[in-house]
């Protein structure tokens, strides 16, 4: 399953959710991925209780107006172990899903959203529906913004991207391979936004503000050498080139330990640049 090439369409012509009705409160079914997975109509959840249908939703929700084959369903729900009427087991969770939806007023006729369409079943939803094309929307203008030296507004759109999140990728979804992998490229995307949105902010003059938060954020990961170069470059900036400095040792010494090796080049160049001369304050 190709989920970045998806992605790319989903955005295409994408339109982002209202500020204040992106929580299915607007009468208007929505999807939450960017924690557990949900299904939001009127403030309400939704979602299947068992297991295996909640896990054929998921695989549904991740590709809107996508034809997600059977076999691509098939190794996500049972792996190297289908069960023997693996086809009709599953076409027996897809009518469970129709009924679901049926039962909870999401749609008058569920087949005309879960579609049987060979080589397997189209979710008939807009991307703008599920939070994870809304984060990937916001994080793509920040990129832009960034590009275009707005930091702020940079900032304010991975802002926008981040709080989206309320826990792990389909927290009470049990996946499988193909599930997993799409959890792990998830994360991938919010450490990546997180420190983009960090450098905006260091950009836009914020760096005496955002200590606090490295200073967490690097005890929470000892060894992300991003993280650990930006917290260095926000305390030179705000006049405590000690304290960057001894950022440094602690990294070094502990990446030394654990794995036998120096700093990236970047951080070593950064602390070069501290020991000679410091950065501006400001």
């Amino acid at each position: 399953m190709d989920f970045t090439a998806h992605v790319a369409d989903g955005l295409a012509g994408f339109t982002s959710p209202v500020d204040g009705v992106a929580d299915g409160t607007d009468g208007v079914v929505r999807f939450s991925v960017l924690g557990p997975l949900e299904v939001l109509k009127d403030g309400v959840d939704h979602a299947p209780r068992t297991p295996k249908i909640l896990q054929l939703l998921a695989m549904l929700v991740v590709q809107p107006g996508k034809v997600v084959h059977v076999d691509s369903i098939i190794n996500e729900l049972w792996a190297n172990d289908p069960p023997r009427s693996v086809r009709k087991t599953m076409h027996t969770y897809v009518h469970h899903l129709r009924k679901s939806f049926e039962h909870n007023g999401l749609v008058p006729d569920a087949e005309d959203i879960l579609i049987t369409k060979p080589p397997g079943y189209l979710f008939r939803i807009e991307p703008s529906q599920v939070d994870v094309f809304t984060f990937q929307r916001q994080n793509w203008l920040g990129r832009e913004f960034l590009r275009d030296g707005n930091y702020v507004d940079a900032a304010h759109s991975f802002r926008t991207a981040l709080d989206l999140w309320s826990g792990p990728p389909m927290a009470n979804v049990q996946c499988g391979p193909v599930l997993s992998a799409y959890s792990v490229e998830l994360l991938e995307q919010r450490r990546s936004a997180l420190h983009m949105r960090i450098e905006a902010e260091i950009r836009s003059g914020m760096h005496r503000d955002l200590i606090g938060e490295l200073r967490s954020l690097v005890a929470g990961n000892p060894l992300d050498e991003g993280l650990h170069g930006q917290l260095m470059r926000v305390l030179g900036r705000s006049g405590r080139r000690s304290d960057a400095m001894a950022s440094y040792r602690q990294l070094r010494a502990r990446l030394n330990d654990e794995l036998g090796v120096e700093p990236c080049d970047e951080l070593q160049l950064l602390h070069r640049e501290l020991l000679s001369e410091g950065e501006h304050t400001s």
